[in-house]
C-alpha cells in the first residue's frame, strides 16, 4: 500500500514537471531559412571588414602604425562602451529585425566614409556610427536565435549560425580579394554595401510572429522579472568568464591587422592577396571548426575543455607571426585563427545563455561579452600599435601572445564548467533542431 502511494505521488510530481515546462518552439522553415541568410551575409557587414581598414589606411593613404593602432583602438572602444546599451536595447525592443537591417545599413556607411573621406579626424568620427551599430548586430541575432528556436535548442542553432557567418565571410573575402586586386582595395568596402542591402531584404523572411521575446532575453514564461545588472556583476562565475574574454582578445584582436601592415611594408602589390587568403583560409577553416564544437556539444563534452583549446592556440599563432613574414607563410599562420575564433564565436554565447539560465538577461549579458571584447580588442590594437612604432613587429607578436598565454591561465584556475549535467548526455532529436 505505501510502495502504491509513493508510485501515485511520483507520477503525479512528473505530470507536474511536465505540464509546467515550456512547449519547445517550432519555427517554420522560411524563418530558419531567413536566420541561415541573415548570418551568411551579415558576416562581413558586421566584423568582416575591420583588417582591410588598417591595410588600406597603410598601403593606400601611406599611416604610421602608431595612428592606424588609434583608429582600431578607438573603433574597439566605442563598440565596446555601446554594448551594454545595446542588449538592453535588444531585451526590451520588440522590433528585432529592424535593429539588425538599420544596424547593417549604419555600419556600411561608417566604412563608405572611411573610404571617401581618409583625414585623421574623418576617419575618427566614423567610428562613432560604426562602433554603435555593429554593437547591436551580435546581440539582436543571439536573441532572435534563441526566441525561434527556444533554450534547449540554442547550442545546435548557434553552430548552425556560426557555420553560416564563416561561410559568408569566406565567400566576401573571395570576393574582396578578387576586387581588391584588379580595382583597389577601396573597392572591398562597397563590397559591404551590397551585403547590407542584401541583409535587410533577407531578414524579412523570420517571421515576428514565431519570435518568442521573453525566452529572447532568457526568461523563464511567467517568470520572474530580470535580474538586475549590480545582481549580475557580483556572480564569480560570470566574472570570471568576462575577464577571460578580455584577456583573449587582448591577445587576438591585433594579430591579423598587424600581419596586414607587415605584408603592406614588406610585399607592396600582393598584400591585398594575401590578406584576402589569410580570411579566406580562416573563414574555411572556421567553417569546419563550428560544426566540430556542435558535434562536441551534443556528444556531452563541457564547455570549458572546448574553450581551453582555442586558448592553447592563440599564443602558438603569435610566436609563429613573430619569426615569418613571407605572405604563404602568414596566411599558413592564420588557420590557427580559424581554430581558435571559430571555438570561441560558438561556445561563448553557449556559455552566455548557460550563465544567464531563467534570469531574463541573455541579451545584456550577450553585450558584456561584447564589452569585454571590445575592451580587449581596443587594449590589443592600441597596445601593439605602439610597441610596433617603438620596438618592431615582432616585439609586438610576442606581447600579445604572452596575453594570450595569461589569458589561457587564467580561464583554467578560475572559469568553471557552465554546462548542466542533463546537458552533458546525447540530445534528442528535438534537441537537434537548427
Amino acid at each position: 500500500m505505501l510502495a502504491r502511494c509513493r508510485e501515485d505521488v511520483s507520477i503525479a510530481i512528473n505530470r507536474s514537471i511536465e505540464t509546467s515546462e515550456p512547449k519547445a518552439p517550432t519555427p517554420s522553415p522560411a524563418s530558419l531559412r531567413g536566420l541561415d541568410g541573415l548570418n551568411f551575409l551579415m558576416a562581413d557587414v558586421r566584423d568582416g571588414v575591420g583588417p582591410y581598414v588598417a591595410l588600406f589606411l597603410k598601403g593606400s593613404q601611406h599611416w604610421a602604425p602608431g595612428p592606424i593602432g588609434v583608429v582600431m583602438a578607438l573603433g574597439g572602444l566605442v563598440t565596446a562602451l555601446m554594448q551594454v546599451p545595446a542588449g538592453l536595447l535588444v531585451d526590451v525592443v520588440r522590433h528585432k529585425r529592424l535593429l539588425v537591417a538599420v544596424s547593417g545599413l549604419l555600419v556600411a556607411a561608417g566604412y563608405l566614409s572611411v573610404v571617401e573621406f581618409s583625414s585623421l579626424p574623418m576617419v575618427l568620427l566614423a567610428q562613432i556610427p560604426l562602433g554603435a551599430a555593429s554593437a547591436v548586430i551580435p546581440p539582436a541575432i543571439g536573441a532572435i536565435s534563441l526566441g525561434l528556436v527556444g533554450r534547449v535548442a540554442m547550442a545546435a542553432r548557434v553552430s548552425r549560425n556560426e557555420g553560416f557567418k564563416h561561410g559568408g565571410s569566406l565567400v566576401a573575402a573571395l570576393l574582396g580579394g578578387v576586387i581588391g586586386q584588379y580595382f583597389g582595395v577601396r573597392w572591398v568596402f562597397y563590397l559591404v554595401c551590397g551585403f547590407a542591402l542584401a541583409s535587410a531584404a533577407v531578414v524579412s523572411l523570420i517571421k515576428p510572429r514565431e519570435i518568442d521575446h521573453e525566452l529572447a532575453r532568457g526568461s523563464d514564461p511567467g517568470g520572474k522579472p530580470p535580474v538586475a545588472l549590480r545582481v549580475l556583476l557580483r556572480r564569480p562565475d560570470l566574472r570570471a568568464f568576462l575577464i577571460s574574454v578580455v584577456l583573449f582578445h587582448g591577445g587576438n584582436a591585433a594579430m591579423l591587422p598587424m600581419a596586414g601592415q607587415v605584408l603592406a611594408l614588406r610585399h607592396p602589390g600582393s598584400d591585398t592577396l594575401a590578406l584576402s587568403a589569410c580570411i579566406i583560409v580562416a573563414q574555411a577553416v572556421m567553417i569546419g571548426v563550428a560544426a566540430s564544437v556542435g558535434w562536441a556539444l551534443n556528444a556531452g563534452i563541457g564547455r570549458k575543455p572546448i574553450f581551453l583549446v582555442a586558448l592553447l592556440v592563440l599564443p602558438v599563432r603569435g610566436v609563429l607571426f613573430s619569426m615569418i613574414d613571407s605572405p604563404m607563410g602568414v596566411v599558413a599562420i592564420q588557420a590557427l585563427d580559424g581554430v581558435a575564433a571559430g571555438i570561441f564565436g560558438v561556445i561563448s554565447v553557449v556559455i552566455a545563455a548557460d550563465l544567464m539560465r531563467g534570469t531574463g538577461r541573455f541579451n545584456l549579458a550577450q553585450g558584456l561579452m561584447a564589452l569585454a571584447v571590445g575592451l580587449g580588442g581596443a587594449a590589443s590594437n592600441l597596445l601593439a600599435g605602439y610597441i610596433v612604432q617603438w620596438f618592431g613587429y615582432r616585439v609586438g607578436f610576442l606581447t600579445l601572445a604572452a596575453i594570450a598565454v595569461a589569458a589561457l591561465v587564467f580561464f583554467a584556475l578560475f572559469m568553471p564548467e557552465t554546462a548542466e549535467p542533463a546537458a552533458r548526455k546525447r540530445p534528442s532529436p528535438q534537441e537537434r533542431i537548427a
